[in-house]
């Protein structure tokens, strides 16, 4: 069993990716909706919700955590790997094949202020960026709008104007999705950025990362194809998500715990 989990329902993102790749897996997810969002908390609280998340996953029978969600992973994936003997797998920013296809030498990434203050951000950029000019936005207020179900429409777009425009106007024609909530904007985003901007999410290249490691791990158990998806809050919005990834998921798939 695959465990996943995020500060909502972005991870969804990510598990569309993993699904895609294994629909033969068993999967756990997890939103934590009552805490989210995470990209202004403390590190020291983030750990602490990661910590109690894993271990309600692996109370589940995950056998490898995909932490889909950046900012946990920039506060807590060295702490947990540290602390539990199963795999797991954390969100890279995906700077590299960014810097490595721009043209204009300008790369625009989109997160949130934990993600950029992370070590991980900041060892990436130095590997794999040196030679292009990095402009960060921090999008604050799109995973509201991703926890609310909205996508789309003028609301969204007039939010995403403010961070991507002044992308554009430096010449960055690519940008890179560092939170797992924005894959679910990347039609607005596209509709403002056009169509020669490389819009760039990790989440395949987690979901090949993840296949890879389960293909590694001796004797895990048989899949059956089962599907779980636990929110901390209201599950009605990833419900309503899930239902277009898996249409065959029952109901009684979807349970509101505390954790």
């Amino acid at each position: 069993m695959i465990g996943v989990f995020d500060s909502g329902v972005g991870g969804l993102s990510v598990f569309r990716e993993l699904y895609a790749l294994m629909p033969e897996q068993d999967y756990v997810y997890l939103s934590d909706a009552a805490h989210c969002p995470y990209g202004n908390k403390p590190v020291e609280y983030i750990i602490e919700r990661a910590e109690a998340i894993t271990r309600f996953l692996i109370g589940k029978g995950a056998e490898v955590v995909v932490i889909a969600c950046n900012t946990a992973t920039a506060a807590a994936v060295k702490y947990l790997r540290e602390k539990y003997p199963i795999p797991f797998v954390g969100m890279e920013p995906a700077i590299k094949p960014a810097a490595l296809t721009s043209k204009t030498g300008v790369v625009g990434v989109l997160a949130t202020a934990n993600t950029f203050k992370g070590s991980l951000y900041h060892n990436t950029l130095e590997k794999f960026a040196s030679d292009v000019e990095v402009i960060e936005k921090v999008g604050a207020g799109l995973v509201e709008f991703v926890e609310g179900g909205l996508t789309e429409g003028p609301e969204v777009e007039k939010v995403l104007h403010r961070y991507v425009d002044p992308m554009l106007e430096s010449g960055a024609d690519a940008i890179v999705l560092g939170c797992t909530h924005y894959p679910f904007l990347e039609s607005a985003i596209r509709k403002i950025a056009g169509d020669g901007i490389n819009i760039i999410n990790p989440a395949p290249a987690i979901a090949l990362q993840t296949k890879r490691l389960l293909e590694s791990i001796e004797g895990r158990k048989h899949s059956s194809s089962q599907y779980l998806f636990y929110s901390t809050g209201d599950t009605s919005v990833m419900h309503s998500i899930v239902s277009k990834i898996v249409p065959s998921v029952p109901d009684q798939a979807f349970l509101t715990v505390k954790v």
